[in-house]
């Protein structure tokens, strides 16, 4: 974003780097301000809810050391690190509708107790210096701002000019407020937290955006080309077996001959072996239903008084035997068995039962 318009430093939006798609940093200040000249009068408008310490008092110091005058307005809202940045104005103006807004600095701390210690720690000495800072622009107290800044301070046009704030106000209308989430902040006007829920600015909807374009450029390196999706309307297998023994059969076959093998006749009280025969073998439809008969005691026996057992096979198949059938009798004769793989081969190969 450029920050150096028509002669003016515009410092809209997040101080430091950019969320919500605007924001400014110390060094795009720095870089403006050489390009003004060091001894240029320069205007400095502010709009921004806050950001990064660290960047604020750069902006502060850089502005301070400018040997041309500098003019900030407040054209919407001065808050946190941002409202420092307008301390350092030879002349501070507050746009009609404007606000500015004082507070300790905060931060994220991971660690033991000692870790948070020095986070506090840290903490109060920069709260002091920025309590320095006010105290300097203003002719107050330090130790009384900074009780102002524990509190959250926020202030009007006409406030901040009685408190030393700001010099003067400005009639006229106030530009919008920049993107920032208010709701951060303990003592924030409702009308701030309201656009800010609004707007749906929000830190971490703003972080996990831009951790999803950063995601979504890798992967476009990584995949420059996407295949197309298939269309898939039915929920046949994408490598059906092949039907009737023919390889390359079409999902209709397929289809038909499971069909044909579970709803025939032969299947009812035997609907486990033929959804066996139907789904997990590549049996024609024909031999499959053969089976199905000779299990149900309609195919013809090897011996004669020698029938299959349905009962008994049902047995043998729930305890993991194959699809071998022992007909009753006694263990020394001979037993019939239905043997579907050789019923296939031998139909496959023109020979009947």
């Amino acid at each position: 974003m450029t920050i150096l318009v028509d002669g003016e430093l515009v410092l809209y939006g997040f101080v430091g780097d950019d969320f919500w798609g605007d924001g400014f940093t110390a060094a795009q200040v720095i870089d403006a301000l050489a390009m003004q000249g060091r001894d240029a009068d320069v205007t400095v408008r502010i709009n921004s809810g806050g950001g990064y310490t660290d960047d604020g008092i750069a902006i502060y110091n850089a502005l301070k050391a400018h040997r041309g005058d500098v003019s900030v307005v407040v054209d919407a809202i001065a808050a946190s690190s941002a409202s420092v940045i307008a301390m350092a104005g030879d002349s501070i103006t507050m746009r009609a509708g404007s606000l500015m807004m004082i507070h300790d600095p905060a931060r994220f701390t991971w660690g033991n107790a000692g870790d948070h210690e020095k986070s506090t720690e840290q903490l109060n000495k920069l709260a002091d210096l920025m309590a320095d800072i006010y105290a300097e622009q203003t002719g107050e107290d330090a130790g009384a701002i900074r009780e102002d800044m524990k509190d959250e301070l926020w202030l009007t046009g006409e406030e901040a000019v009685d408190r030393g704030f700001a010099t003067d106000t400005e009639g006229g209308r106030a530009k919008a407020v920049a993107a920032f989430d208010y709701r951060v902040y303990a003592q924030a006007p409702k009308k701030l937290v309201a656009m800010a829920r609004k707007e749906k600015w929000s830190f971490q909807a703003a972080t996990r955006k831009a951790a999803s374009a950063a995601q979504s450029k890798d992967h476009e390196k990584e995949t420059p080309t996407m295949a197309p999706k298939p269309e898939a309307a039915d929920k046949t297998p994408a490598s059906p077996a092949p039907a009737n023994g023919v390889e390359g059969a079409s999902a209709a076959d397929v289809k038909a001959r499971i069909k044909a093998i579970t709803e025939d006749d032969a299947a009812k009280g035997h609907e486990v072996l033929a959804k066996h025969l139907a789904f997990d073998t590549d049996m024609p439809a024909e031999d499959a239903i053969a089976a199905l008969k000779a299990a149900a005691g309609d195919a013809p026996t090897a011996e004669a008084g020698d029938a299959p057992d349905p009962a008994g096979y049902q047995a043998s198949r729930s305890a993991a035997a194959d699809l071998a059938q022992p007909a009753p009798g006694n263990s020394g004769k001979p037993k019939a068995t239905i043997n579907t793989g050789g019923i296939y081969a031998r139909r496959r190969a023109g020979k009947e039962a």
